[in-house]
């Protein structure tokens, strides 16, 4: 309708539906339930200072920065996360666009001809127009604030794949260096038995010892040679997966020859609800949700009339250059409303779609948060259950080793069967063996619970901010 000429029914309309836009009062959402305990249930021994955000610096291990580096340069997951964010971020300027005027140009020119009488005619004709929506229920606003929370969304899981990404990586070179030392405790576990071997078919020979007892000891050592080559797979196995998470083709071909340290001092863990703010999957889940509240507010505000302004310049003349003058401009002012009125119950069912997502969002984020707290709770009750684990089973390496040796010199005397042998070589296989798995379990428990606590692994940085950070 032509702007001028219904002032009246323009006004009143917006007075009429201007208490509609006030029906709809999203619910004031709580980041912290009620319930959330105050400190970690099984932290007492740990100290409640907050969560160290350089944690990758304290295993003081250059090559393995150098993996990360690696890594965070060319991993295609991340690669693809990190474009998830710049497609994130064209979507929040589409949606903030339509807070501003269109302003679009046409022209033409045409010539003609006539044939009686002869005559040529010329034609130029240029227009440019405005069109607005003005946002009065603010539905456009309510749209590009969920875009801007998508977009905070989308940063801050970015943020989480590449803390994940290089707890992967540092957890994966321990893995490797892991499969490099059990192989290593294999190699020296066949000399050791091809050495007992030698002994025990030398003391056949002699008529010491019986021929089980070379049987026994050559079905050890094959024993052995099986071990190795298994192990062997696995290293190339946790080589060519580190590979891939450096963003490489999987030669296979890195090694590790270091030794495993062992983490036993206990690690700043904060409080439960510092972890809400601090990691990026909860931050994420977060901005989800309020995302999720703007949505529903736009569906809402789609049920109301839409009040569209648009104005136009234009001037045609037989000659381009005398376009634009100000005898021949024409122009023109419209406004118009536009209102849904019957479409079915397609606006009432798009609402609903959009409540109904907003509280299965609100029980996202629940679950997210409630499965952080439960990763941190079992790290550090792992954690403990570990260091523990570690130190029984150094001791019963150590007496295993002593058992070993003290029994094949029995044997030796005559003093035990070679059954008894293999029984204490067996110990003291499961003990070394064992103690290296533990130490391995504790590093990978120290990193995942770095990770659960949300603890970054460089300095800290600003937190990427959007055209309107929303909280």
């Amino acid at each position: 309708m032509i702007w001028q000429h219904k002032p009246t029914l323009l006004a009143l309309s917006l007075v009429l539906l201007g208490g509609c836009a006030g029906n709809l009062n999203p619910q004031q959402r709580q980041q912290t339930p009620s319930d959330i305990a105050t400190a970690w249930q099984h932290g007492a021994a740990q100290n409640t200072l907050a969560v160290e955000q350089q944690w990758l610096q304290t295993l003081e291990n250059p090559y393995i920065e150098k993996l990360v580096n690696k890594a965070l340069n060319n991993n295609q997951a991340l690669l693809q996360s990190a474009y998830d964010v710049q497609i994130q971020k064209q979507q929040l300027i589409i949606s903030g666009s339509a807070l501003w005027p269109d302003l679009d140009i046409s022209g033409q020119t045409r010539r003609s001809k006539n044939n009686r009488p002869v005559s040529y005619d010329n034609a130029s004709s240029v227009t440019l127009e405005l069109s607005y929506e003005v946002d009065v229920w603010g539905k456009l606003s309510d749209a590009k604030r969920q875009a801007n929370l998508n977009y905070l969304a989308q940063q801050a899981s970015f943020e989480q794949a590449k803390q994940q990404l290089v707890a992967d990586v540092v957890t994966g070179w321990f893995d490797l260096v892991t499969a490099q030392q059990l192989l290593d405790l294999y190699k020296r576990r066949e000399e050791n038995a091809q050495q007992n071997l030698d002994i025990i078919e030398s003391g056949y020979r002699q008529g010491i010892n019986e021929a089980l007892d070379v049987y026994l000891a050559r079905n050890e050592l094959n024993n052995e040679r099986t071990r190795i080559a298994n192990q062997q797979a696995t290293l190339v196995s946790a080589s060519r997966s580190l590979e891939r998470l450096l963003g490489g083709y999987p030669k296979g071909d890195i090694s590790a020859e270091v030794e495993l340290p062992v983490f036993l001092a206990p690690i700043n863990i904060g409080i439960p609800s510092e972890l809400i703010t601090r990691k990026p999957q909860l931050r994420a889940s977060w901005y989800q949700l309020l995302a999720s509240d703007a949505g529903l507010a736009f569906a809402h505000k789609q049920r109301f009339p839409s009040l569209n302004l648009s104005a136009s310049v234009s001037d045609s003349t037989d000659r381009v250059g005398d376009l634009f003058s100000p005898s021949s401009l024409a122009w023109s002012l419209l406004g118009s409303i536009s209102a849904p009125i019957f479409n079915g119950g397609q606006l009432k069912a798009n609402e609903e779609i959009a409540r109904l997502n907003a509280q299965k969002q609100e029980q996202a984020y629940l679950d997210t948060l409630y499965d952080a707290f439960s990763d941190v709770e079992n790290a550090i009750t792992q954690q403990q259950s570990l260091q523990a684990s570690y130190k029984s089973t150094l001791e019963a390496q150590e007496n295993a080793l002593a058992a070993e040796q003290l029994s094949f010199e029995q044997y030796q005397s005559g003093l035990v069967t070679y059954t008894t042998v293999l029984d204490a070589q067996s110990r003291s296989f499961d003990a070394q063996s064992s103690l290296i798995e533990t130490k391995n379990q504790l590093i990978a428990n120290r990193i995942n619970l770095y990770v659960a606590l949300g603890g970054d692994f460089n300095a800290p940085t600003s937190e990427p901010k959007s055209n309107n950070d929303e909280n």
